[in-house]
């Protein structure tokens, strides 16, 4: 998965796909990637269409759709992706399914996408289309919540700060690396942070004097092997709190261009996508990539 060669990138040609734009610009710089621009067609129910248009209607209304969407697209590389190497296709499919699908049998090292806060049921449990991807894909998925707004998509975005947001589960190291690895690439300041839960004790509770410092300390400790494993010398920072808010805002506080974060490396029922995870891409400022 590293370096990021081969990049997937689903736009809706919505402002947000097109702010997207900014972040694989200024990864198709560094890396010289294959580029899929990818869009995706939902196709038409069936028995969908009034009694007046008939099947056919329906049929030459859906190829007009089609024909549109291969314009479009080829257009928005042309736009926004020149002069990098860029496969434009347009496929018909449920668009997460197709994303996840599409990124396994090309084994794309990166997703890009615009993060929505909308989509049917699914929204009022995980949110769009790509939290779907999130939960589903194998590999790590940059996405941004709080783009910026279209008409200042036209430039590339400088990656001079990155932080990188650490469980201390198994998973860390590979966590780690990949930020680690960006950071290098672009000559960047990386910074590693691990929240620790703040508990409230009531008085007399049994805890033993001093328990907070214990904890920070064996954070410390973990941290510190952690870097060691990987190889990496990045400034540590231990802070307690609600996890999701206080990754986020440490990561406003250090001025993060990115933040690395990591998911499950299992799939299944519950996917890769955890509570926190999400909460984080969804709360952060900067773009997030999670691994």
């Amino acid at each position: 998965m590293w370096p990021p060669n081969k990049i997937l990138f689903p736009i809706d040609f919505s402002e947000r796909s097109v702010s997207a734009a900014r972040y694989v610009r200024t990864l198709g710089c560094r890396f010289r990637p294959e580029i899929t621009l990818m869009h995706v067609l939902v196709p038409p129910a069936y028995g969908v269409g009034s009694l007046e248009s008939g099947p056919l209607m329906v049929e030459e209304t859906w190829e007009e759709r089609q024909r549109r969407a291969q314009q479009n697209v080829s257009e928005f590389a042309a736009r926004e992706l020149a002069p990098f190497q860029v496969n434009p296709i347009v496929l018909e499919d449920d668009p997460p399914t197709a994303i996840v699908e599409k990124a396994h049998s090309q084994r794309t090292d990166l997703i890009v996408m615009a993060t929505h806060g909308y989509g049917s049921f699914r929204r009022f449990i995980l949110g769009s289309v790509t939290a779907k991807v999130l939960h589903d894909a194998a590999c790590p998925v940059w996405t941004g919540a709080h783009l910026p707004a279209a008409e200042q998509a036209s430039q590339q975005v400088p990656i001079k700060q990155v932080v990188c947001a650490v469980d201390l589960s198994s998973h860390s190291e590979n966590v780690l690396d990949w930020a680690a690895r960006l950071a290098a690439s672009f000559d960047a300041r990386l910074f590693l942070t691990h929240a620790i839960p703040a508990l409230a004790l009531a008085e007399g509770d049994y805890y033993q004097h001093g328990w907070r410092e214990d904890l920070v300390s064996g954070a410390k400790h973990q941290l510190d092997r952690l870097q060691q494993s990987v190889g990496t010398k990045a400034e540590q920072l231990i802070v307690a709190g609600d996890v999701p808010h206080t990754v986020c805002a440490q990561a406003e506080e250090l001025r993060a261009d990115v933040l690395v974060i990591g998911r499950s490396s299992e799939s299944g029922l519950l996917g890769r996508l955890r509570t926190n995870a999400y909460a984080i891409i969804r709360g952060a400022h900067c773009p997030v990539i999670s691994v």
